[in-house]
């Protein structure tokens, strides 16, 4: 349960992202700060052959990662777009 709970728990994130086009109450510190937590997970079960370990810590860092990427694109690439206008 811990790991579900963990795995998905950006998907309110990026609903709330996709449906405000809006990251001003994201921390991007944050988020990278959870990834190399996570990163250094992935590593412990790696160490521990442990496969549950792995798979639920890389299934985290993906969704981890669309947040950093929406967080891009709607910070530099959609500012950047109306900046030029």
């Amino acid at each position: 349960m811990a790991a579900l709970l963990t795995m998905f728990g950006f998907v309110p994130q990026v609903i709330k992202i996709f449906c405000t086009k809006s990251v001003e109450d994201v921390s991007l510190p944050m988020l990278f700060q959870f990834g190399i937590g996570v990163l250094l997970w992935t590593l412990y079960g790696f160490h521990l052959r442990n496969p549950i370990h792995v798979v639920a810590n890389i299934v985290t860092f993906l969704t981890l990662s669309v947040v950093i990427g929406l967080y891009i694109h709607y910070s530099y690439v959609i500012v950047g777009r109306n900046n030029e206008r």
